[in-house]
């Protein structure tokens, strides 16, 4: 099928650049308007649906286009990169206690070490979300939808935020506690009880984060 122009069918029906061509204008134009519709609007979007672009070996359509996978990658980078960050926050300000600790009760050192392994674990919480959600990144050519990303993008976020957090509380009642169990050892159960509730917050965030990714688009 070819319009007034001269143009060869390409993509199941006529492309033609010239706006004045009137085939193009009686068949395009008018599904423009009402591209839910009208049945010429259906033709519209299937039309532009099914047009898929290659992009550096990344196949990219309407449906999936490349921008999906940015956002799964942020989540990646957030999930990990936050989690990290709290967990080297929480590590340093509880290592620096139990440095200066350990000079006046070395006996105290490895009771000590709570802090900076509950604050290591927080990276895992990370890491779990991170591989998970890389794991879902898809640009081949069934693609990678934008919804899709978005939820991996708050499962990233989720995980990174509350990691951040329990990090932060982690290194701040680490070193206070530790400094204090040297001069009255009954603190620790405390310390103990305190470190928990402060890890369960990134626990709570990986949960929520899990169930965003894992979620059906």
């Amino acid at each position: 099928m070819t319009c007034r122009n001269g143009w060869a069918e390409k993509w199941n029906d006529v492309e033609c650049p010239n706006a004045v061509c009137a085939e193009w204008s009686d068949r395009v134009q008018p599904a423009l308007g009402n591209a839910v519709s009208s049945s010429s609007g259906v033709w519209v979007e299937k039309f532009y649906q099914s047009k898929s672009i290659d992009i550096m070996g990344v196949n990219s359509t309407m449906e999936s286009p490349i921008y999906g996978s940015f956002f799964g990658s942020m989540g990646v980078t957030l999930a990990m990169s936050l989690t990290a960050l709290g967990a080297a926050y929480g590590t340093a300000k509880a290592g620096i206690a139990i440095s200066t600790a350990g000079t006046f009760k070395p006996s105290m050192v490895m009771k000590s070490l709570i802090p900076v392994v509950m604050a290591g674990v927080l990276a895992i919480y990370g890491l779990v979300a991170a591989v998970l959600i890389a794991y879902e990144i898809d640009v081949s050519s069934k693609g990678y939808s934008p919804l899709k990303g978005y939820l991996d993008l708050g499962c990233g976020i989720s995980v990174g935020m509350t990691g951040l957090a329990a990090g932060y509380a982690i290194g701040i009642v680490g070193d206070a506690c530790v400094r204090e169990c040297v001069h009255q050892q009954k603190l620790f159960i405390g310390m103990v009880l305190i470190l928990i509730f402060c890890e369960v917050i990134g626990l709570y965030g990986l949960i929520v984060g899990l169930m965003l990714s894992t979620k059906k688009d």
